[in-house]
Formats: structure tokens, C-alpha cells, sequence
């Protein structure tokens, strides 16, 4: 009975302190990870939202930058994490809804909570400034008469890759394909030559206005509004879009008082004017609805939208 009374009283102790934490929450520095190099633009979004959401919640947030296999190493490291609230990152679903389709993978989507969407980073397709064509479909064309039929193309994730696959095989053109390790390294080799075609976020802008690249194709389903010459790939004859969705995601299980807490910050980000405009004007990302039930919904509804495309393979 003595030890049945220890056990109980143990019990009672350990969810005081459990709820104890959670009421505190948070009582020490937050970690943000991200899931691309140091000045990549999700990497300056996660920095930005850490300053505001540290000021909101009361706690410093540092920005870790795990990178590798387009997001899914950060997700499976996140997946790994304690649900406290305490690790959190900010990155593009592709990696909770795509690559659970094509690649063996140490978690599931379900081992998540996606607590909002925050923001859909602008992006497109890019080429060197002096390159002898203005649109990917010209680029194909060129390729089909002055390349043996083959164009070299650096990819930022197997969605966009898959995408630009598809559409070559629709010109009948064939791809020498580049991996890459975020938008900086897409730059990099478009402007040096090593790749023809590269696709690449919102970063592309300052290089376009610099002269050192040009946007050969809006990858949403609208033009870029800074550079609204450029037409969609849809406008150009392809059944395509490719969208950088990028949210804030934390590991399945958090405490309920935590999760309120960090909903309750992100609704007064979505409601506040600087924020948004940090994004969109800042940044020169799309704005997007904030909030938990439209994330989950979000990725539930991409994911099957993959799920589809992986059958139809």
C-alpha cells in the first residue's frame, strides 16, 4: 500500500510540473530551425519571424540552419525533437508533402503539428542575363536546335525537378539534371555558367535587378508582380506550378497551454502590418492565411494532391 501511495504521489508530482512548465512556457531560448543556407530567403524569413515572435513571447529564439535533401533532414531532425515548444522550424511543406511519396523517409506527416502557414515565397525559373532566349519554352526551343536536344538545369527540390522533367518531356527535350543546396548555389551556377536553367525563390529579384540573371518563367500561378512581363508556366503551355509554401511547424504532442501560446503569437503576427509587410514588401513573398486548421488542411490537401501524381507515375 506504502508503494502504491509513492507511485501515486510521484504521478501527481510529475503533472504538476509538467502543467508548472507548460503555464511558464517559454522560460529559456527557442530554436527556429531552417531548412536552407544562411541568407537563402526562408533562412532571412525564419530570422525575421524569430525577432518578432521572441518579443511577442518574452524568450530569445536562435535560427539553426539544418540543411540536406531539400528539407527533409530538418524535418527528420525536428520529428526527433522533445514537444516542448522548445524546437520549432520554419519551412516549405514540400518536405511533409511531397517527399513522403518518393523517398523512404524516418518520419510520417502525422508526426507533426502544423501550427500556420507563413508565407508562399515568390519563384520562378531563371537563366543567365545574356542568355539568347526570354522564356523557358525558348529555351527549349533553342536547346532542341543548338544543343543536341539537351539542356543543363539546376533544381532547388524533387517538385520542381519533377516539374521541369515533365515539362522537357513534353518538347521533347532532355534534361542534364544539378542538384543544389538552396537558392544561393542556383545563383551561383546560372551566373557562372555551369547551369542554363536554374529554379530558385524569391531571392532571384536583387540578382534580376543587378542584371546578372533574368526570369524566364513565374512558377506560381500568377506573373511575379515586380517583374510582370514574364508569363507562367502555364501561360507558356504547361499544366504546371510550382509553389514554396512555408510554414511553421512543430513536433506532434505539444502541451495544450504551449500550443495556445504559440497560436496566439502567430495570430497577432498574421494581424500585424509590419510583419506582412516585412514579408511581402521586405522579402517580395506572397502573403497567405495564417493559422493551425488552414495549415492542416494545407498539407493534408498537397499531400494527396502528390499522392496522385506518385500513382500516376
Amino acid at each position: 500500500m506504502r508503494r502504491l501511495l509513492t507511485i501515486v504521489l510521484g504521478l501527481v508530482m510529475a503533472a504538476a510540473i509538467t502543467n508548472t512548465a507548460a503555464a511558464d512556457y517559454p522560460s529559456r531560448p527557442i530554436i527556429f530551425m531552417t531548412m536552407t543556407q544562411p541568407g537563402a530567403q526562408i533562412d532571412r524569413l525564419t530570422r525575421g519571424l524569430a525577432q518578432r515572435f521572441s518579443k511577442i513571447l518574452g524568450e530569445p529564439i536562435n535560427v539553426k540552419n539544418v540543411t540536406g535533401a531539400h528539407g527533409t533532414v530538418m524535418a527528420a531532425t525536428l520529428a526527433r525533437a522533445k514537444p516542448d515548444g522548445y524546437t520549432l522550424g520554419i519551412t516549405s511543406l514540400t518536405a511533409y508533402t511531397y517527399a513522403p511519396h518518393h523517398d523512404k523517409l524516418p518520419y510520417t506527416p502525422e508526426d507533426f503539428d502544423y501550427l500556420s502557414l507563413v508565407a508562399l515565397n515568390s519563384s520562378g525559373f531563371i537563366s543567365k542575363a545574356d542568355a539568347p532566349w526570354n522564356t523557358l519554352k525558348e529555351a527549349f526551343e533553342w536547346a532542341k536546335k543548338n544543343n543536341n536536344g539537351t539542356l543543363i538545369a539546376m533544381f532547388h527540390g524533387a517538385d520542381d525537378r519533377d516539374a521541369i522533367l515533365r515539362m522537357a518531356k513534353q518538347e521533347g527535350v532532355k534534361l542534364s539534371l544539378i542538384p543544389s543546396k538552396g537558392g544561393p548555389s542556383v545563383i551561383k551556377a546560372v551566373t557562372g555558367g555551369h547551369a542554363q536553367v536554374g529554379y530558385v525563390g524569391a531571392i532571384l529579384y536583387k540578382f534580376v535587378e543587378a542584371g546578372q540573371i533574368k526570369l524566364i518563367g513565374s512558377a506560381l500561378s500568377i506573373r511575379l508582380p515586380p517583374i510582370p512581363d514574364v508569363p507562367t508556366l502555364q501561360e507558356q503551355g504547361y499544366n504546371e506550378k510550382v509553389e514554396m509554401i512555408v510554414a511553421l511547424v512543430a513536433p506532434k504532442g505539444l502541451p495544450a497551454d504551449v500550443k495556445a501560446k504559440l497560436l496566439a503569437a502567430a495570430d497577432q503576427l498574421a494581424n500585424d502590418k509590419e510583419t506582412q509587410k516585412f514579408i511581402t514588401e521586405g522579402l517580395l513573398m506572397r502573403p497567405v492565411q495564417w493559422g493551425e486548421a488552414h495549415a492542416d488542411q494545407t498539407q493534408k490537401e498537397l499531400y494527396a494532391t502528390f499522392g496522385e501524381h506518385a500513382k500516376a507515375k
